[in-house]
């Protein structure tokens, strides 16, 4: 319950806060490329139900339709604008709204496609059992996935074999260890990378 109250106050605050920012950041999106100011995509949640992940739109639209990995930081899909919201992670601040509405915590697994999670074995599905975040430890290890997933042969199946089973297990250890404090400490790390990458 501390957990939850923490994410509700803090996500309200953020997006009152954050709402003149995130008014500029949508017009933006709209100066620089057609298409809608949101990218709102299906994402499994707790207890393995799906729910909508809120996102600023980076890319062309349908550009999901050439593949569901970004590969590299020079993806020709990705906007200009898209670019800079990627880089420091702007493009996740709507997700603010689905740690309100209780989709999501500040802080716990990422919330993968229901496609990726059809990989999932069943002793993985633990991960599923408490709400998806927007950062975490496997979030932090993989903050250049988009570098690994273009330097690999064969992203896909790279993204499949190597990462998701990694991801896991890094979750499972979250799970297991996780508390207020260790979300705090996970926060801070992550505002830290973000700031200073």
């Amino acid at each position: 319950m501390f957990k939850r109250s923490f994410d509700f106050v803090f996500s309200l605050l953020g997006l009152i806060v954050l709402s003149p920012l995130l008014l500029l950041i949508a017009v933006l999106i709209k100066l620089d490329s057609k298409g809608p100011t949101l990218f709102i995509q299906s994402r499994v949640g707790r207890a393995n139900k799906d729910f909508y992940i809120v996102k600023f739109r980076t890319m062309f639209v349908e550009s999901e339709k050439e593949g569901l990995l970004t590969l590299g930081n020079e993806d020709s899909r990705v906007t200009r604008v898209g670019y800079f919201l990627r880089k420091y992670k702007i493009d996740e601040w709507p997700q603010l709204y689905n740690v309100l509405r209780g989709d999501m915590s500040f802080v716990g697994p990422r919330p993968e496609l229901r496609y990726y999670v059809n990989f999932y074995k069943r002793e993985d599905l633990i991960v599923l059992s408490v709400r998806p975040g927007i950062t975490g430890i496997a979030s932090l290890k993989y903050r250049n996935e988009v570098e690994l997933l273009e330097a690999a042969d064969d992203p896909e199946s790279y993204f499949i074999n190597v990462i998701i089973p990694d991801k896991l297990e890094h979750n499972k250890t979250y799970i297991r260890n996780r508390s207020f404090f260790f979300d705090l400490k996970i926060i801070a790390l992550t505002i830290g990378k973000v700031l200073f990458k």
